[in-house]
Formats: C-alpha cells, structure tokens, sequence
C-alpha cells in the first residue's frame, strides 16, 4: 500500500522515539532498585546483583535515552536482561505471563534490536561521528 511505503521516510525518526522511550522504562528500574523511586511493593537489598542491575538499569538507561554510546550499551542490557529472564523469572514458571518476565524479555529483544539499528534520530551518537 502506498500509504505503509511512504512511512518508511520515518524510519529513522521511529527508531529514536522506540530508543527513547524504552530507555525511560528502564530507567525506573534503576531508580526503583537505587532510590526507591516510584516507590516499590518490596524493596530488595542493594547488594550484588541487584545493586549491579541497578547501576546498569539506571545509568544504561540514561546513556540509551541521549543515545550516547547506544550500540555497546545495548548489547550490555541486553545481555542483563537475559541473564535476569533465567534467574529471577524462569525458575518461577515456564511461561512469561505467569512468572512476570514479560518486560525482561521485551527489553532483551528491543535492546537486541539497538546492537543492530542503532541510534535512530534524536541521538547524541550521530554527533560524534560527524
């Protein structure tokens, strides 16, 4: 349909927007784990691993929402949100709907996505290479 084929001149322009808006979704992870901020159901000790997914969730987030060295940060959290699939959700039950990893698997894939695309528009990384 011609309609469908003239949007891909946005592409560029959606992949910023997707970037931008998952990497503000994650970022409340960090900020829930280091800061209690939005204020979470059951606060977890910051300790190893969830002080490191913290770390990473806040300052990974932050980094992708400017799109500051958004491919390797990509990889890194997708990579995170991996490893937090099979060890905090997978034990809990087989499917993602029941043990609460919808989002750790979503985030996976988009990041996955990033390694790839890249930044899109809106992004701080097209400044440097210039």
């Amino acid at each position: 349909m011609k309609l469908f084929e003239s949007l891909a001149q946005y592409r560029p322009q959606a992949l910023g927007v997707l970037r931008i808006m998952t990497a503000l979704q994650f970022t409340e992870h960090g900020t829930q784990k280091l800061f209690n901020f939005p204020a979470g159901a059951h606060a977890e000790s910051l300790t190893g691993l969830a002080l490191t997914s913290g770390i990473l969730e806040f300052a990974g987030g932050v980094l992708l929402a400017l799109g500051l060295f958004t491919r390797p940060v990509a990889f890194l959290l997708c990579g995170e949100m991996a490893i937090a699939y099979f060890m905090a959700h997978m034990p809990r039950d087989f499917f993602p709907v029941n043990n609460g990893g919808d989002s750790a698997i979503s985030f996976c894939f988009i990041f996955l996505y990033l390694v790839f695309a890249g930044a899109g528009t809106f992004a701080l990384d097209n400044r440097r290479s210039a």
